[in-house]
């Protein structure tokens, strides 16, 4: 997979995917990750990036004519080396990213991450180039570097030979529709607090249980609205049991 990210600051990025699992994915040749600078794409000498908006308002704007340029040359790169970009701009006014984006995501063959920067970017460009807008929750943040980098990490860590252990990804929070449940590790009982028995009973039939009861109480407790498309029709019998004890005493 390609991983491009444009943006007004390269510099700030190359730490974020240098190290870690991202540098891992790279390193390995799983992926590769680079940064383009926008500003690169821009005319005159002073290399302008950016204007005030039509119709007044705060702030400036990216414009269209510049993002458009390096995203094509992105693109045709891609194209290039025989790969299907697609490109996704991040933005507090696009779609939530999720771990089911995540999983979608990683199926591309080249991502270009396209970081919105000051009050936006001309609208134009999602009409000539944008497959999709992102943002990383109800917050606004003063560029879309680290959103950008938080959708590629989520990414790269799903993509085959990143995680030192495969099995991580499949027990992530959201992975299975629940969130994590909480893990324990030595010693045993530290400072009163004891680990859970059933952990140490080697009984793993028990243990799986245990995992998915505390992943789905969690998940009611913190973040009950993940529940709603939670599917209740994969339940076995022990599970489907636990969730009609709580229906009955009105927990759920």
């Amino acid at each position: 997979m390609d991983i491009t990210f444009l943006t007004l600051s390269p510099e700030s990025l190359e730490p974020l995917f240098s190290q870690g699992i991202m540098g891992r994915a790279r390193s390995n040749g799983v992926v590769n990750i680079q940064a383009v600078n926008i500003r690169d794409y821009a005319n005159g000498k002073h290399h302008i990036v950016d204007d005030t908006p039509y119709g007044g308002g705060a702030g400036m704007l990216l414009k269209v004519d510049v993002v458009y340029a390096a995203v094509t040359a992105v693109k045709q790169k891609a194209i290039t080396k025989g790969l299907k970009p697609y490109v996704v701009l991040t933005s507090p006014s696009g779609k939530v990213f999720n771990q089911s984006k995540a999983k979608e995501l990683a199926q591309k063959e080249a991502l270009a991450l396209v970081c919105g920067q000051y009050e936006g970017i001309d609208a134009r460009l999602n009409d000539l180039c944008v497959d999709e807008e992102i943002s990383i929750g109800d917050f606004v943040l003063s560029g879309g570097e680290i959103a950008a980098a938080a959708i590629a990490n989520a990414v790269c860590r799903l993509l085959p030979n990143v995680l030192g252990d495969e099995a991580s990804a499949v027990q992530d929070s959201h992975s299975i529709g629940l969130l994590e449940y909480p893990q324990y590790t030595r010693p045993p009982d530290f400072l009163g607090q004891k680990v859970p028995p059933v952990l140490l009973s080697g009984d793993h039939a028990q243990i799986d249980l245990w995992h998915w009861q505390q992943s789905f109480l969690k998940t009611l407790q913190v973040r009950p609205e993940l529940l709603k498309n939670y599917d209740f029709t994969s339940l076995n019998k022990k599970q489907a049991k636990f969730v009609d004890d709580l229906r009955r005493q009105q927990f759920l």
